[in-house]
């Protein structure tokens, strides 16, 4: 329960933060600007990497948990608590948000600002990047040392950085419908988790081929 609880702690904070970030960001005229929020995103990944690592392993995010447990570094058994708690973390996020900033009207979701194609491979590439950086910088199911919340941080903050304004950058299925849903987008639902879990699963052949072997099997 204790690592349920961190995951849905770990999950509202970042979706309350980085979401919060964007719907501020409208509220205020531009005062926070899109550089100011990918920062927002990278910095509290990091701050909850350190925070609940060593707890839950501070996944935050179902389609890095699911990358784990294919990877053979976490067990299925504990996978639907953890998503179960990863998307109700999100959900009371953008709940809250909805409740505080009632005229949001997209309270942060992530919509495509070019193509649906265009926005589907690039969080593909984007999602299969995260995980890479994630699976190369982690034990198990948890970050190895002080160094693994920065470069984890470091790369959400970057990818947020160049492609936020064509796909919104999710990397993330919580991320993305939780926002959505509380505030009735329901167009693209399907891009995000597809594409993320997609981007997660390439990650790890791409792991095991420049990896020791027996690193994606339980092993490491």
């Amino acid at each position: 329960m204790k690592r349920l609880l961190a995951e849905f702690l770990g999950t509202f904070i970042l979706l309350f933060a980085g979401t919060g970030a964007i719907v501020i960001n409208q509220a205020s005229g531009g005062a926070i600007g899109h550089p100011g929020i990918a920062l927002v995103f990278g910095l509290v990944v990091l701050a909850m990497i350190h925070t609940f690592g060593d707890v839950s392993g501070a996944h935050l995010n179902p389609a890095v948990s699911l990358g784990f447990a294919v990877a053979g570094r976490f067990p299925w058994r504990d996978l639907p608590g953890y998503v179960a708690a990863q998307f109700a973390g999100a959900f009371a996020a953008s709940g809250l948000l909805k409740l505080l900033f009632p005229a949001s009207a997209t309270l942060g979701a992530t919509l495509p600002a070019g193509s649906g194609t265009q926005s589907f491979i690039l969080e593909i590439v984007l999602t299969a990047i995260l995980m890479l950086v994630i699976l190369s910088v982690s034990t198990g199911a948890k970050e190895k040392g002080i160094t693994a919340g920065i470069a984890i941080g470091s790369v959400i903050a970057l990818e947020a950085m160049f492609a936020g304004p064509i796909c919104g950058a999710s990397m993330n299925p919580a991320r993305s419908l939780a926002p959505a849903l509380v505030s009735g987008h329901f167009e693209h639902l399907w891009l995000y988790p597809v594409a993320t879990v997609l981007g997660a699963l390439i990650a790890i052949p791409l792991c095991i081929g420049v990896r020791e072997p027996g690193c994606c099997g339980g092993k490491c």
